[in-house]
C-alpha cells in the first residue's frame, strides 16, 4: 500500500518568499537546541526481510520500511540523542562529549565508543543505518544534489507540528532519475526543516517521509544525554586499549598491503543520475561465497529476473544491476540508465 503523507493542518497565510530566499534560509540557519518527536515512513518497495522491515520495530535497521517513531534531542554539536521507539523496546544513539553509546533495550546490549566521531578514520563510529533519521539529515542530503540539473521552486505553505512552514521543491530535470521531487517544509521562524518527502517520478505519494509531529527549539536538559547501562546489559567497548590499538594498526597495515584484494569502485555521472559501480577483485571472485550470509545473498541474487546483461532489482527509488561479468551497479535511476552505464568503458573497472 502506498505511503500516506503525514497529516498537517490547513495552509497558513505567510509572507511570500522565493525559492532563492528559502535556500539561503536553509543554508544559513543555526541550531542551538532541539527536542521533539519524529515520524519516519518508508515505502520503498523492498521485499519483506525479517529484522529489516516492519512497522514499529525497535531495530535501527528497520527504518528501511514501514512507519516508525523516534525521539530526538540536540544540544550543540557535542550532545545529541536519537531514540527509536518500538512496541517491544527501543534503540538509542547517544553522543555526549567524548562518549557515544548505541543501546538496544530488547537485546540488552550496548556499544560504547570514546573519542570524537570522524576525527580519526580508524575510530569512526559505525552507522546503524544510512537512512536519515531527522528532517535536518534528510534536508542536508537533498541540498547536496542541487546543481544545474535541479529545478528549484516553492510549494504550498503548511502547518507542521503546530508551526508554520514554507515549502521548497527540488525536481530532477533528467527523466532517468527515479526521484520525481523532494519536498522540504521549512520552519517560518527558525528556518530549519520540519519535514522532508521524497516522491518517485510519476506518483503523488511519498516513498520516504520524515517529519516532526512535535518540536521544541529550546536546549534539552543535560540529563537527556547521560546514559548508564541498565542492570543486565552486555556492554561492548569500541575504543581499544593501547595494546589492542597496536594490533589494529598492524591489521590496517596488512589491509593496505592486500589492497589488490579490495573491490574496485567508481561513481559514473553526477547529481541525481550518478551510479555507483563495484567490482570484486579477481582474488575475491575466485574465493566464492564463504559464509552462510554470503551464500544466502548469492542465492537471493540468483532468483532475481534477468535483463540488461545481468540480474536486476528495481524498487520505487533504487535500481540495482548484478552484471554477468561480476559488477554491481546501484543508483536512484531507471534500469535503462544502469544498462547504459554498464556499457560505459569507464565503468568496466578492469
Amino acid at each position: 500500500m502506498a505511503a500516506k503523507t503525514l497529516a498537517v493542518a490547513a495552509e497558513p497565510d505567510l509572507p511570500p518568499r522565493t525559492a532563492a530566499q528559502l535556500l539561503v534560509d536553509l543554508q544559513t540557519a543555526t541550531l542551538d537546541g532541539l527536542s521533539g518527536t519524529v515520524v519516519e515512513r518508508a515505502d520503498l518497495g523492498l521485499p519483506s526481510i525479517p529484522l529489516l522491515t516492519g512497522d514499529q520495530s525497535a531495530k535501527l535497521t528497520s527504518l528501511v520500511s514501514g512507519k516508525h517513531t523516534l525521539r530526538v534531542w540536540y544540544s550543540g554539536p557535542d550532545k545529541a540523542r536519537v531514540s527509536l521507539l518500538g512496541t517491544q523496546g527501543q534503540s538509542d544513539i547517544i553522543h555526549n562529549g567524548n562518549d557515544t553509546w548505541i543501546w538496544d533495550s530488547q537485546a540488552k546490549e550496548a556499544q560504547h565508543f570514546t573519542g570524537q566521531p570522524g576525527k580519526d578514520e580508524g575510530d569512526a563510529h559505525p552507522t546503524p543505518t544510512d537512512l536519515p533519521k531527522t528532517p535536518q539529515e534528510a534536508a542536508d542530503l537533498a541540498l547536496k544534489t542541487i546543481d544545474p540539473t535541479t529545478q528549484v521552486s516553492t510549494g504550498t505553505s503548511a502547518k507542521i507540528a503546530g508551526r508554520n512552514a514554507y515549502e521548497l521543491v527540488l525536481r530532477p530535470r533528467d527523466t532517468n532519475s527515479l526521484i520525481g521531487e523532494v519536498r522540504l517544509a521549512i520552519d517560518a521562524q527558525e528556518k530549519l526543516p520540519l519535514r522532508v518527502q521524497v516522491l518517485p517520478r510519476g506518483t503523488a505519494e511519498p516513498a520516504f517521509e520524515v517529519a516532526f509531529t512535535s518540536v521544541n527549539f529550546a536546549r534539552p536538559d543535560d540529563a537527556e544525554f547521560k546514559f548508564n547501562p541498565p542492570a543486565g546489559t552486555k556492554v561492548e567497548e569500541g575504543k581499544k586499549d593501547a595494546k589492542a590499538a597496536e594490533e589494529q594498526a598492524k591489521q590496517e597495515q596488512q589491509k593496505q598491503e592486500n589492497a589488490a584484494d579490495k573491490p574496485k569502485t567508481a561513481v559514473i555521472g553526477t547529481g541525481w543520475t550518478s551510479v555507483l559501480v563495484v567490482r570484486s577483485s579477481d582474488a575475491n571472485a575466485t574465493k566464492g561465497a564463504g559464509s552462510d550470509e554470503e551464500k544466502k545473498a548469492q542465492d537471493a541474487i540468483s532468483q532475481l529476473p534477468t535483463g540488461n546483461g545481468g540480474r536486476t532489482f528495481n524498487s520505487k527509488l533504487v535500481s540495482v544491476l548484478f552484471t554477468d561479468d561480476g559488477r554491481v551497479l546501484i543508483g536512484s535511476v531507471t534500469p535503462e540508465r544502469l544498462a547504459q552505464v554498464a556499457a560505459d568503458p569507464a565503468a568496466a573497472l578492469k
